[in-house]
């Protein structure tokens, strides 16, 4: 399922969101050379994206793991490793992780800014972002795998609009095989689907060794997600929520906001 759009007004254009999304894009084409010279991608992941092990120490310095059939990314002692938390939030891997985190901070994101505002709402995403790479680092510590992406600080705001708008419906692209199809359905079936196929497919990691790991952080979407869902209520404006609520009154849309 993809999401595309909702049907959740917003009252203020959603600066913030666009501002995000600018900067992953920029960070995708200028440091990431936009994919296109694998080299430039790797050593972007390598040296900016997250590896667990440099921060724990889990791992001895000098392991490393194969980006490229050239390119190792060594685990080392780099001062500069101690922001990739917060710099492995605006890189991606591909152009399809890319796309695909920027659709669902824009359908998520923009309502959730609006109840927060824009200064509350950057704060919130990378609180959410850092939140769910801690959690990434406490279930692999010993990873030497460089981990990137939006993704994490993305759940937060997913968790956030599960909290606020849980019967809105979202229109999902359903693909079968050669068949298309858009469904409306409610939010809190979407995000919880979500939220319920991250925890099963982290359920393996559980009964993995704690010195090893890799692939998709998981349960850094599902530590983003419960961050989320439980900062929301501190980083919403009264006054904003009110505005919303008296334009979707207005509207006639309340009931299927709240």
């Amino acid at each position: 399922m993809i999401p595309l759009s909702d049907d959740n007004p917003t009252v203020r254009i959603p600066v913030m969101t666009i501002l995000l999304l600018a900067g992953i894009t920029s960070a995708w084409v200028i440091l990431q050379g936009a994919g296109f010279d694998v080299e430039i991608l790797a050593m972007s992941v390598c040296n900016l994206g997250m590896v667990p092990a440099e921060l724990t120490g889990a791992a001895p310095l000098g392991t490393s793991v194969p980006l490229t059939r050239t390119l190792l990314c060594v685990v080392d002692a780099e001062p500069l490793n101690w922001i990739s938390p917060l710099s492995s939030m605006f890189l991606h891997g591909s152009w399809a992780h890319l796309l695909g985190n920027g659709l669902f901070l824009w359908v998520f994101g923009n309502n959730v800014e609006d109840v927060m505002g824009r200064g509350r709402f950057l704060l919130f995403y990378l609180l959410c972002g850092l939140a769910a790479a801690a959690v990434h680092v406490w279930m692999q510590p010993g990873s030497p795998v460089p981990t990137v992406g939006a993704s994490g600080a993305i759940s937060g705001a997913m968790g956030a609009y599960l909290v606020l708008f849980p019967r809105v419906r979202v229109r999902m692209l359903f693909i079968f095989v050669i068949f298309f199809r858009i469904i409306p359905l409610p939010a809190w079936v979407v995000l919880l689907w979500w939220f319920g196929l991250q925890v099963l497919l982290g359920l393996p990691d559980l009964a993995a060794l704690p010195e090893t790991g890799g692939g998709v952080a998981v349960w850094a979407h599902v530590g983003g997600f419960v961050a989320g869902a439980l900062l929301v209520r501190a980083f919403e404006r009264d006054e904003l929520t009110a505005r919303r609520r008296a334009m979707l009154l207005q509207r006639g849309l309340l009931d299927i906001r709240h």
